[in-house]
């Protein structure tokens, strides 16, 4: 059995590789976007081809939390920080795989001139970037404040999507023969939703590891 000390160390380590995959799957998405932008495929099949490393290191962040319980029994509040851990890992390995998504869609869209046309569509990029970051550094901080904030740009973000759904409708009247592209483009917005969504996850994983209890943000 592990000090108290020893023990706070390997806690904290946990955390670490935690947010580093966070990162990693942020850099993921801005590269991901960054290929639709520029409709550069080389990058995109970079960004797909490096999930693998992302799915690593969630398999290797998961044996390690069920390492710790198995081994340590740890205390309710330890125990609630080992099972958020784990609910956040896995809603960052499914914001990676919305990035390769965008990335396999940046190989089939030929006019992403819509992105920008769209007022909504690059402020709900911006905003999903941020909730990451945001997700990430609560976690770190055991910031409920910080989460709860969290709550507010999901709804923000679900605003935008329903405006930036209604654009590409009227574009795809408009214009029929993009119906492809437009198409894509939606897949696109809708990805960003959903990693809102895991956004808002991540920060009431938070709030469990703070206050002990199961909270709805979207409530």
């Amino acid at each position: 059995m592990k000090t108290r000390k020893q023990y706070d160390q390997e806690l904290h380590r946990l955390k670490q590789s935690l947010y580093h995959m966070g990162q990693k799957v942020s850099e993921a998405l801005k590269g991901a976007i960054t290929a639709l932008q520029n409709q550069d495929e080389e990058l995109a099949e970079r960004i797909v081809a490096g999930d693998h490393l992302i799915n690593q290191m969630e398999e290797d962040i998961e044996e390690a939390i069920v390492r710790i319980i198995t081994r340590e029994q740890p205390v309710a509040s330890d125990l609630r920080q080992l099972i958020a851990a784990l609910k956040i890992t896995t809603s960052v390995e499914r914001i990676g795989d919305f990035a390769v998504d965008i990335a396999k869609t940046a190989k089939r869209v030929k006019q992403t001139d819509l992105i920008d046309s769209i007022s909504s569509f690059p402020l709900m990029i911006d905003t999903v970037h941020k909730m990451i970051q945001a997700g990430l550094e609560a976690y770190v901080d055991n910031d409920a404040e910080l989460a709860h904030e969290m709550a507010k740009m999901d709804d923000h973000v679900d605003k935008m999507y329903s405006q930036i759904v209604q654009s590409l409708m009227q574009r795809m009247i408009e214009n029929p023969d993009e119906l492809e592209h437009v198409l894509q483009l939606a897949y696109v917005a809708r990805y960003f939703e959903r990693m809102a969504d895991h956004c808002t996850n991540i920060g009431e994983a938070v709030l469990y590891i703070v206050k002990g209890k199961r909270l709805d943000l979207n409530q």
